[in-house]
């Protein structure tokens, strides 16, 4: 072993104690937790914190930028479901219910709503956790998107879903 000149109490010949345990309660403080009310199905599927290149001109985090966070969660599941490609092909509904800032951490999660042919329907709830100090978590933005399935060539094809292992949510829906 060599002398560390940075850090004298490492020469050789000494022993390390191993760094001191973080205590359970640091832990657990540090642990995101679910929203109350989120739907029993929806999966965290995205957590982002915006930066000050993503406001708008009053300092609040510019709308374009969410909605895009949501179509990137909202894609997951339905690339898993489809094994491969989607595109979006319909906003069926967004709703900015609070204005984000800054420095809130947002958990994006998403549930799926339909599956049909070649089209897959999600819901994704967007909530950001805000005031570290005293914590408090709030939905921000909820929003419906459809994504379909394409090929290497860009066109629809079909969601094969296997019934005895996947749910489609009730029946099949032609798209």
């Amino acid at each position: 072993m060599h002398e560390n000149p940075k850090h004298p109490e490492a020469s050789s010949g000494e022993v390390q104690s191993p760094p001191s345990a973080v205590p359970a309660s640091v832990i657990e403080r540090s642990r995101l937790k679910a929203p109350s009310g989120l739907h029993p199905d929806a999966s965290l599927v995205l957590r982002m914190m915006p930066m000050p290149a993503d406001t708008n001109p009053i300092g609040g985090i510019f709308g374009g930028w969410i909605m895009a966070q949501v179509d990137i969660a909202g894609a997951v599941q339905p690339v898993r479901i489809a094994r491969g490609r989607v595109t979006t092909v319909a906003v069926n509904h967004f709703t900015f219910k609070q204005p984000v800032s800054v420095g809130d951490l947002l958990s994006f999660y998403s549930r799926i709503e339909r599956i049909g042919t070649t089209s897959i329907t999600v819901h994704v709830e967007v909530y950001a956790e805000r005031n570290p100090a005293t914590p408090e978590v709030v939905k921000v933005t909820e929003a419906s998107l459809t994504y379909v399935a394409i090929d290497a060539n860009g066109r629809p094809r079909a969601v094969e879903v296997d019934l005895d292992t996947d749910a489609r949510g009730g029946e099949a829906h032609d798209d």
